[in-house]
């Protein structure tokens, strides 16, 4: 082999070698597309306790295993995919009502949506059952149009669709189905 040929294999063998470690070492970040991270929550807290008052007087206590805040969502909400205990106090020492549903949804205009095994029991211990409620905050008004159950002492009512205040005190089913009295008058 002449001097020639062994400078030409050097060179080629050089050359194929640095294109293999050059195309090899390349640094690849992968880059997050931005509809991925609007679907990320921008908050996630476990265990979850919020206490609300209002001049030194407690109004609500909210519980949850977990909550998820999506701050860029548009509306923005909040999510309690692992369900929500909500307990109503309104400055009074015991409980006025408690809320509780295995699946809760809030957006920023407090308007609350409420999913899977909703029950609302009142000071009076009626009871509230449906599938799906909604809870307007600031006009206090829980509505839904699917099935309801009512239960009080002396009574089971239920219907299809329901509006009342937060308290079951201004009540009214908007399509009745059954009316059960449970004591017999002697």
């Amino acid at each position: 082999m002449n001097h020639q040929t062994l400078k030409y294999r050097a060179f080629l063998l050089l050359s194929v070698t640095l294109s293999i470690l050059i195309s090899s070492c390349e640094n690849k970040i992968p880059v997050i597309p931005k509809s991925d991270l609007l679907t990320l929550p921008s908050l996630t807290a476990k265990d979850f306790k919020m206490t609300l008052t209002d001049s030194g007087r407690v109004q609500l206590e909210m519980f949850s295993p977990l909550v998820e805040k999506y701050d860029k969502a548009e509306p923005p909400y909040a999510e309690f995919r692992t369900g929500i205990k909500v307990v109503l106090y309104n400055g009074k020492d015991s409980a006025q009502a408690r809320v509780t549903s295995r699946y809760a949804k809030c957006t920023n205009n407090n308007l609350w949506e409420l999913r899977d095994s909703v029950v609302v029991i009142n000071d009076k211990e009626e009871r509230l059952e449906t599938e799906l409620l909604f809870w307007n905050q600031e006009k206090d008004l829980i509505y839904t149009d699917r099935f309801v159950k009512i239960t009080s002492e002396d009574q089971i009512t239920q219907g299809i669709g329901f509006e009342s205040d937060s308290h079951l005190n201004r009540r009214k089913i908007l399509r009745v189905t059954a009316d059960i009295y449970l004591k017999n008058e002697e």
